[in-house]
């Protein structure tokens, strides 16, 4: 197979186009600003159709591996920025792809739709913007490919690991934090959790399978408390992780809800109802049962010069 990786040289689409090559297919990069292993500088957020069919000619499948900050605050109405980022991108992708007889394709999406799908009581679409658009961009994603493109949706947790420079979004907050002498808390509840290794070995099967599912990947479920202290056990800070109450958490974050409120501002996930997240063990089941160790290590080396 030939396949664009969009996003190729970040941490999941970077291990993306390393499984790719192992597995004797050929990758073809492309990202926004040009660094050493990216094919074609252009920013497919604001792409046209055209310009993507161009990119995409020549090609048997895509994989969509940019990503986004669900957390940042920004001025209300949000729903338009998210679709613009979110949604709007894969949209002209896959209709530009099933133009240029792309036969099959993957977006990396969130954890987040599994549970809507699990959970429809949760009303995570009405409450949390992020998972609105995610659901979405799954949806229209399809649409746009039509029938003889298969779009496989990766539905993923929190991923751990690096490729060169580039780690996760979240691993510098939690680093920081492991490494100081503020005391470590945590809610009840957890995540499920993989590897951007494990994601792209999932991710280049779903090409050669030709696969349209959606695939929760998940390598381990972990409470909170194993995570910090696994986290805090990688930097050499190895200490005792304390547990917050659940009463403590709903306050602060209804606080936090009600100073984005204030300011006239949203985020993706909505603070005014994280803490029900936070208190939920969000585990993923069946999970592949790989150790997290070494992605973990990778993400939290042992000297913070290394990170």
């Amino acid at each position: 197979m030939r396949i664009l990786v969009v996003g190729g040289t970040g941490l999941i689409g970077a291990h993306v186009v390393d499984v790719l090559g192992e597995l004797g297919h050929a990758a073809t990069t492309v990202a926004r600003s040009a660094r050493p292993g990216v094919d074609h500088v252009l920013d497919v957020a604001s792409a046209s159709v055209d310009e993507l069919r161009a990119l995409l000619a020549g090609h048997d499948g895509v994989v969509h591996a940019a990503r986004t900050d669900e957390q940042r605050a920004l001025r209300r109405p949000i729903h338009p920025v998210f679709r613009h980022d979110l949604v709007e991108p894969v949209v002209r992708l896959f209709t530009a792809a099933r133009a240029e007889g792309l036969t099959r394709g993957v977006v990396m999406g969130s954890y987040y739709t599994y549970f809507d799908r699990l959970h429809p009581q949760w009303r995570l679409t009405d409450r949390h913007t992020y998972i609105r658009c995610r659901v979405e961009q799954a949806r229209e994603a399809r649409a746009a490919a039509g029938p003889d493109l298969p779009v496989a949706v990766l539905e993923l947790p929190f991923v751990f690991g690096r490729a060169g420079d580039r780690l996760p979004n979240w691993a510098g907050p939690l680093d920081n934090w492991a490494r100081s002498r503020a005391p470590l808390a945590v809610p009840a509840g957890g995540t499920a959790a993989t590897s951007a290794r494990s994601v792209a070995e999932v991710a280049v099967g779903a090409l050669e399978q030709a696969s349209g599912q959606d695939i929760p990947v998940a390598d381990e479920n972990l409470t909170w408390h194993d995570m910090i202290a696994r986290i805090a056990e990688a930097v050499g800070r190895s200490r005792r992780v304390g547990r917050l109450p659940g009463g403590v958490v709903r306050a602060s974050m209804r606080c936090g809800g009600a100073l984005q409120a204030l300011g006239r501002k949203e985020s993706g996930i909505n603070p005014a109802y994280f803490a029900d997240l936070l208190l939920t063990p969000l585990f993923i089941e069946p999970v592949s049962g790989r150790p997290l160790d070494a992605a973990l290590r990778e993400t939290f080396p042992r000297t913070a010069s290394a990170a």
